[in-house]
């Protein structure tokens, strides 16, 4: 093998420079040619093939930046179509006369699937990487404990974890945590910190969104945050209990502090968010606003009369709030254990194409022993009996549904991650940079600006 491609796919995470970084590096040892392919799956159907060459003399590019959030390749939410194929015969033409002869592809459960149509024509292996830490196994079996049933009011399929009967340990994990978790829930955490202030001196009940379409982890790791109440979309929530808790820890500090993952669901088992039929180009399901959803619950729930007996407002409208960190949980700088972890995970990307494995996976791996590695696990292993491959839900021992909190061996699993996940050069750019003079004089410069006087097509 000569020449390797790399694509990034799917929603960006601050993790991406970083993965492809520690993948031309790692093709710069093996003298391998390492091309990027223009915003993800989209280049291959793309007659011209937009490319940039990453390591021209195994020399990297200076525009990559591991230190960068984002990808300097550019992504979208395209993916190949598994059943067209005359579509796949021509994209392994273009590229086959652009010399690639393996393929890592960088993103979540979408690039997977993805990726699977083209492995049966040429080495192609994922990267893992999402802020939401679902693509992975609680422990090797999860995949053959799903069930599913026949949606009674539309065509297709509901699927749904039986109740297992295997032991669980965190040592067992498969891919213990994904690149960009690390940033998010430490960009969630600071966000949590800065509301509380308000809160407590307002006298608010503040109610903050992260994201987990259908995964609570980064709701779990804003533990960090020190929440007073968190809620996660694994576990459906009694309204009657939760505002029983939020009026004890009212009466008791004068402000509260409730996480909610997007997808959280009701006692009924339905989402909060108002799920819709409409989908994103990715096919997933939209959800509208959990934390609007919980504070009109909320609102109705609680009354006026409450908070004016407290002499705490006017009414629970101007008592409750809502704040979503949003989008700043997937970009910006990645902390260290993010870049170093992104690398490491690149790197083994390459290893394995050079050893002719393909539909495969590097997997962060984690043993309380040995601590953190990288390994490789084959994709079938993560899918199910129909071949369909499931968002990693929390296991239900990490979440205290009585406490609305993370469970000890919740905790447990967040430690080993956090725990040195900052680097002294983490704090210190910051102190270089946020109040840097160059900021009020010079204009932002894109790095797409630079990366476009690189781009070669085909044909």
């Amino acid at each position: 093998m000569k020449r390797i491609g790399i694509l990034t796919a799917g929603g960006d995470t601050p993790a991406l420079n970083a993965t492809i970084h520690g993948a031309v590096e790692r093709a710069n040892q093996l003298n391998l040619e390492a091309y990027g392919l223009i915003k993800g799956f989209n280049s291959l159907y793309n007659p011209h093939l937009p490319h940039v060459h990453l390591n021209p003399l195994f020399q990297e590019i200076p525009e990559l930046d591991p230190a960068k959030g984002g990808t300097i390749l550019g992504s979208s939410r395209d993916y190949v179509d598994p059943e067209n194929k005359d579509q796949l015969d021509t994209i392994h033409r273009r590229l086959e006369s652009l010399g690639i002869e393996g393929l890592v592809c960088i993103g979540g459960d979408g690039t997977l699937n993805g990726l699977q149509p083209l492995a049966d024509r040429l080495p192609v292996v994922l990267a893992p990487k999402t802020i939401d830490n679902d693509l992975g196994l609680n422990y090797r079996s999860e995949p053959d404990e799903y069930i599913r049933r026949e949606r009674p009011d539309r065509d297709g399929f509901d699927y749904r974890l039986r109740p297992s009967q295997t032991e669980f340990y965190l040592d067992h994990m498969v891919n213990y945590v994904t690149p960009g978790y690390a940033t998010a829930v430490y960009v969630s955490v600071q966000g949590i910190q800065r509301i509380r202030t308000t809160a407590e001196s307002h006298r608010r009940i503040a109610i903050v969104e992260v994201m987990g379409r259908h995964s609570g982890y980064i709701a779990l790791g804003t533990a960090y945050g020190q929440p007073d109440i968190t809620l996660v979309p694994e576990s459906s929530f009694s309204l009657r209990h939760l505002v029983d808790r939020i009026k004890e820890l009212y009466d008791l500090q004068k402000n509260v502090v409730i996480v909610c993952g997007e997808g959280i669901v009701d006692e009924e088992g339905r989402d909060l968010g108002d799920e819709v039929h409409s989908t994103d180009p990715a096919g997933n399901k939209i959800l509208n606003g959990a934390s609007e959803a919980l504070r009109d619950l909320l609102i109705r729930e609680m009354g006026d009369d409450y908070f004016r007996s407290y002499r705490r407002g006017q009414s629970a409208k101007e008592a409750i709030f809502t704040r979503k960190v949003g989008h700043t949980q997937r970009g910006g700088r990645p902390v260290l254990f993010d870049r170093f972890y992104g690398a490491q995970s690149g790197g083994k990307a390459v290893d394995l194409l050079l050893e002719q494995r393909t539909n495969t996976i590097s997997t962060i791996q984690w043993h309380s022993e040995r601590g953190f590695w990288v390994d490789s696990q084959d994709a079938n292993g993560l899918r199910d009996r129909w071949g369909l491959i499931h968002a990693r839900k929390l296991h239900p021992s990490f979440y205290d549904a009585q406490q609305m909190k993370p469970s000890q061996v919740g905790r447990d699993y967040l430690k080993p991650i956090f725990q040195h996940a900052l680097g002294a050069d983490d704090l210190e750019y910051q102190r270089l940079s946020t109040f840097a003079s160059g900021n009020l004089m010079l204009p932002y410069h894109s790095v797409n600006t630079d990366m476009s006087k690189r781009i070669r097509t085909i044909g």
